[in-house]
């Protein structure tokens, strides 16, 4: 079995995987989104994966592999991040509601044994229902919105209001797993091997 590292707090990341059949373990990078703007989303959420993943595998010292994502949405060319504040959110929500955005998932894989690295991001578009002010009221009240890319979840409170999405659903989770395989076939590793026997 090979060893895991993920580079995020993230508990639906983190989730994902151990649904997958992946049981990583998990250090926070501690680095701060605020230091990266003015790109474009993809290339946003990609810098800022890298930027975690490399935080996290300076600290490694047994070889595992460590892996940094980062999610932006991209609507309209803005990339909206986590937007922290309830208003915020609530100005997010207006300008989504009855559209179509990119959610974009930079990922960066270390193998921290090797010194190797590869990284890219994955989009997937994702269609928002048409919510009245009192529902996005109510749901920015939950506090869900505020700590996620976007100001929304696919896989909590705010599934009601994902219509239909075109692409990989666990990237709008924030982890794309598909891709993830690719990354570590890049890097000489198979995705069965970071299997562990765990359910």
């Amino acid at each position: 079995m090979t060893a895991l590292v993920l580079a995020s707090a993230s508990p639906a990341r983190l989730a994902t995987l151990r649904a997958a059949g992946v049981h990583p373990s998990v250090m926070v990078s501690g680095v701060d989104e605020s230091v990266v703007s003015g790109l474009p989303a993809a290339e946003l959420a990609l810098r800022l994966a890298e930027l975690k993943c490399d935080a996290v595998a300076e600290r490694i010292t047994d070889g595992s592999l460590v892996l940094g994502c980062d999610s932006v949405l991209d609507l309209d060319g803005a990339a909206l991040g986590k937007p922290y504040d309830a208003d915020v959110a609530v100005r997010r929500w207006k300008q989504m509601r009855g559209r179509a955005g990119v959610l974009r998932t930079g990922h960066c894989l270390r193998d921290t044994a090797a010194g190797t690295r590869a990284a890219a991001t994955a989009s997937t578009v994702v269609h928002f229902a048409d919510v009245t002010d009192a529902e996005i009221a109510a749901y920015v009240a939950t506090g869900e919105p505020l700590q996620v890319a976007g100001a929304f979840t696919i896989d909590g409170l705010g599934g009601a209001f994902v219509t239909g999405i075109e692409g990989d659903h666990h990237n709008v989770v924030g982890l794309s797993l598909p891709l993830l395989r690719d990354l570590l076939g890049e890097l000489g590793h198979a995705w069965t091997d970071l299997w562990d026997g765990r359910s």
